[in-house]
């Protein structure tokens, strides 16, 4: 679905970001990787040259706009173009609004939001100039529904949401796409570290009664990225079980 295509992954080391770089890699598409874990990075690298595709790899701080266009660059000299980028990179930094610091606050909108704007605005004109491209950003359900305690999380996954929908129609008139995936409660090593009586409390919001694993919000982004989703932009498709309807 991706041959020949070259794909920009942020936070592509671990958890959903890894999965989706193996999905796109096995369907024919070069990666390179953004993230700030250097030795999960060359993990990754390798199980991708292993499928036979090209991988560039660097640490890179999507909060840091010179990082971001440096390796931006990097990738540009490598593969001479970049079709697909993923927003993927993103943290939590959770706690009651009346508690929450400030430096919390800036490092979630920071990472999950700045660093957004930071690579879709670096590769958004090598995009406009191919007059081609596909934007794939990892909002959440949180950004639509809200979440005590997550106050800065849910407001950089809304502002990412809004983000999306403003870059779809910008960028709209030179053929790039950009959509948005808002998952649930995904099987990560995040929620591996809840409770059982946590995990429970949350299978009872979800219809479909179980935990999202992460190919099936990977499954998404190759769709979202392929020729297949071709007449779809500036949407926020929820990966969630049915818990936001």
């Amino acid at each position: 679905m991706l041959q020949n295509k070259v794909s920009v992954i942020t936070g592509g080391a671990r958890g959903i970001g890894r999965e989706i770089a193996l999905l796109f890699a096995s369907n024919g598409s070069d990666i390179a990787l953004l993230d700030v874990n250097a030795e999960a990075l060359e993990i990754t690298r390798k199980e991708i040259e292993s499928l036979g595709r090209s991988c560039l790899v660097a640490v890179v701080d999507v909060t840091k706009g010179l990082e971001v266009d440096s390796f931006i660059q990097k990738i540009l000299d490598k593969f001479k173009k970049i079709d697909i980028l993923v927003n993927n990179a993103g943290i939590t930094r959770d706690g009651l609004l009346v508690r929450m610091s400030e430096a919390d606050w800036d490092a979630v909108l920071g990472v999950n939001l700045k660093g957004a704007f930071n690579c879709t605005r670096a590769v958004s004109k090598i995009m406009m100039k191919q007059r081609d491209g596909r934007i794939v950003n990892m909002a959440s359900i949180i950004g639509i529904m809200g979440n005590a305690g997550q106050a800065n999380y849910a407001a950089s996954k809304g502002g990412l949401i809004a983000f999306t929908k403003t870059v779809a129609k910008e960028l709209a008139s030179r053929n790039v796409r950009a959509n948005a995936i808002a998952p649930g409660f995904i099987q990560t090593d995040m929620t591996a570290k809840l409770t059982e009586v946590v995990k429970s409390e949350m299978l009872k919001h979800i219809p479909l009664g179980k935990l999202g694993l992460p190919a099936d919000v990977a499954n998404l982004a190759l769709f979202l990225a392929s020729d297949d989703s071709a007449y779809i932009t500036g949407q926020v498709v929820q990966v969630d079980g049915g818990m936001v309807m």
